[in-house]
This record gives structure tokens, C-alpha cells and sequence, in this order.
């Protein structure tokens, strides 16, 4: 069961931070389409920001292409990590992308809708941080589900 949880949920930041875990999700209610997953992490992200005294997110569609493509990779490949394609990071993702000063990123995999990984990631002191940085100013999410149908998120959070 460790390792199922440990899989579950990462987090990168631009400073080093402690890695938390959440705990697994449920048995899978069937797939939410990936577009209403992403607008709702968005939502989810800026209500919660809004709560405790940040302010909102704009949707970056650059970050959400790197998102996507790390979201992609992970399902793809099964593997699990900040590490993607090539060895890539999440800074070298956004970059690519054509977004020049990401902040942090979380990933995650098995939640069956957003309120559900929203929730392990508030409860995890790390990402919690990463979605709490009143000094972001952009969000992009990717969510790809893998063959056998279990989702994979990446969001990616950055300064301007």
C-alpha cells in the first residue's frame, strides 16, 4: 500500500521542498472528460488561493501545453515522476513550451475528479505551498488518461 501512495502524489518547486504522499483514491466512477478536469483544477486552485488570501491564477495555455505533454509522458510510459522525456524537468518543460518562468509543479495520478486531487494536494504541506505562492501569477493543468483509463495530472504554476 506504501508504494501505491507513494506513487500517488510529487511535487517539484523551484527550491528543494520535503515530498508528501496522499493517501489513495477510490475505485474509479468512470472518466470525467479532460476538459472539464482541467477547467475545474483551475477553479478549484483559485477558490482555494481566494479563501486564503492570494490572488487568482491566470490560465496560461503555454503552461497547460507543458502540463499536458508531462501528464502525456507519465501515462504513456507509467512513469511516475518530475523527470520526463529525456530527463526533462519541469523548468525545461515550460520553457519549451514557451513559458519562461514557471515556480513549481505537482503531479499526482488515480484521483477521479478535481475535487479529489485538489484535496490530497492542499493536504500535502508542499504542494500545498507550491498552489498557496501568493507570488504566482499563471496556472497551466494537463490531465491524460492512460490506456487502462486511470488519470494522470500535471499543474504548473509560474510567476507572470
Amino acid at each position: 500500500m506504501f508504494v501505491k501512495t507513494v506513487r500517488r502524489l510529487a511535487l517539484s518547486a523551484v527550491a528543494p521542498a520535503l515530498l508528501s504522499f496522499a493517501a489513495p483514491a477510490q475505485a474509479a466512477p468512470g472518466p470525467v472528460p479532460v476538459d472539464e478536469l482541467t477547467g475545474m483544477i483551475v477553479l478549484q486552485t483559485n477558490l482555494r488561493r481566494e479563501r486564503l488570501g492570494c490572488g487568482p491564477l491566470r490560465y496560461d495555455p503555454e503552461l497547460s501545453l507543458a502540463s499536458a505533454r508531462q501528464s502525456g509522458y507519465m501515462a504513456a510510459t507509467g512513469n511516475f515522476g518530475h523527470i520526463g522525456r529525456g530527463g526533462s524537468t519541469f523548468v525545461a518543460r515550460a520553457r519549451a513550451a514557451g513559458y519562461a518562468q514557471p515556480s513549481g509543479e505537482n503531479i499526482a495520478w488515480g484521483y477521479w475528479n478535481a475535487t479529489e486531487v485538489m484535496d490530497a494536494w492542499m493536504r500535502s504541506p508542499a504542494h500545498r505551498a507550491n498552489i498557496l505562492n501568493c507570488s504566482a501569477r499563471s496556472i497551466g493543468v494537463g490531465v491524460v488518461y492512460a490506456a487502462g483509463g486511470v488519470p494522470y495530472y500535471t499543474q504548473l504554476l509560474g510567476w507572470v
